[in-house]
This record gives structure tokens, sequence and C-alpha cells, in this order.
């Protein structure tokens, strides 16, 4: 009797060791895991994370157009024998939203805003946005600026000629350095005054010219003063 007590008692311990080890067995593949789950969670996370800044950075670089001498228009002017100064290097044509940094004033090309300057023998009074006008050399236009250096008669003669030339538009620059500057895409010099022979040679060999990026495009239906 005192024997199968005993036994029955040893069974029974035999067993709750059996269910300790199953629940401890159990115990540990719960936190293995619990421990699993989280690595990969944090994993995911942190790609997720990495995917975004890159996505963000992709898009900063082309949508944001927070571009600079380096990015929209790195390179420098060399000037021929006919006087015009030509651009080498980059001219970006991204549109963009933010405000860009040209290196040169006035500005022969680069990213610019997505609206042009109407060009269709405009003459503006007061100084134009640089990003607009761009766009607007893009379509071939030819650009007068001018600065308080440049005489009355000058100014009046020249507005008389744009007025009268199509895809051609002029306004006051008063950061130039220059008194009178004539600009084309990736194209620029400066002249004397409006009766300067160069005016009319600049005219005839850029207006929508073949450096023209986008030739035939408008230079009606954009923005104006």
């Amino acid at each position: 009797m005192g024997s199968a007590s005993k036994d029955t008692s040893a069974t029974r311990k035999e067993r709750i060791e059996e269910m300790r080890r199953a629940e401890q067995a159990r115990e540990r593949r719960n936190r293995f895991l619990v421990i699993t789950g989280s690595v990969v969670a944090v994993a995911a996370l942190v790609a997720g994370g990495v995917f975004v800044v890159k996505s963000q950075s992709k898009d900063d670089g082309a949508a944001d157009g927070k571009s600079s001498a380096s990015g929209s228009a790195a390179g420098k002017f060399t000037t021929g024998a006919d006087g015009v100064r030509t651009w080498k290097g980059k001219l970006g044509r991204t549109h963009v939203a933010k405000r860009v940094e040209y290196p040169t004033e006035p500005p022969v090309g680069g990213d610019h805003n997505q609206v042009w300057m109407n060009c269709d023998g405009d003459v503006y009074t007061k100084a134009v946005d640089n990003m607009n006008a761009v766009h607007s050399l893009e379509h071939g236009a030819v650009w007068v600026t001018y600065n308080s250096k440049a005489a009355k008669a000058d100014v009046e003669a020249l507005a008389a000629k744009v007025e009268k030339t199509p895809y051609t538009l002029m306004s006051p620059d008063g950061d130039q350095a220059e008194p009178i500057v004539l600009t084309a895409w990736g194209h620029q010099r400066t002249v004397t005054g409006a009766s300067d022979p160069n005016v009319g040679k600049f005219f005839e060999k850029f207006v929508q010219g073949a450096q023209t990026p986008e030739p035939g495009a408008a230079c009606t239906g954009g923005l104006s003063q």
C-alpha cells in the first residue's frame, strides 16, 4: 500500500516536472518569437526610414529647386572675337519653385520657374523675376536689360526696337554691372547704346536662334506685369 502511494507520488512529480519543462520550453519559444518579431519590426522601421529619406532627398533635388551656381548653372564665360560671351558648362532646365542662385546677372540660363515672362515684344518698366525671364530665354527670346547708367534716349530707342520684335523682352535690372546688356540662352554681350550695330547683330543671330532649347515655344500666355 505504501509502495503504491510512493509510485503515485513519483509519477505525479514526474508529470509536474514534464509540465514545468514544457512550460519553460514554451516560455523560451515565446521569448524568441518576441525578440525576433521586435528585431524584424525595428529593421522594417529603419528600412522604411531610409527609403523615406532617400525619396525626400530625390524629391528635394528635383522639385524643391534649391539650386546653386554649381547645380543650376555651372561653368564660365568665354568671349568670342565678336564680343559675345558664351557660357561653357552646364545650364539646368528643370522647372523649380524655390529660389535659384544664378552665377551671372542677368542670368543666361539654368533651372527656372515653370511660368515664362511674356516675350512677344514686351517692354517692362519694372524689374522682372530672373526665374521667369530665364524661361523666356529657353523659348528663344532675347532679353534686353539696363540699369540707371543707361541714357534715357537709348532706353527709349531699345524699347521701340523690342516692341517691333517678337521673341524679345526688355526690363530694368539694377543689379547688373553694365548699363545695357543683351542676353539669350547661353549667350550675352554688352552694347554701348541703341545705335550700336551689335544690337542688330545680336537680335538677328539669337532671336529664335540655334541656341534655343525649345524653338517655337510660346512667348505669350505667360506672366506679365
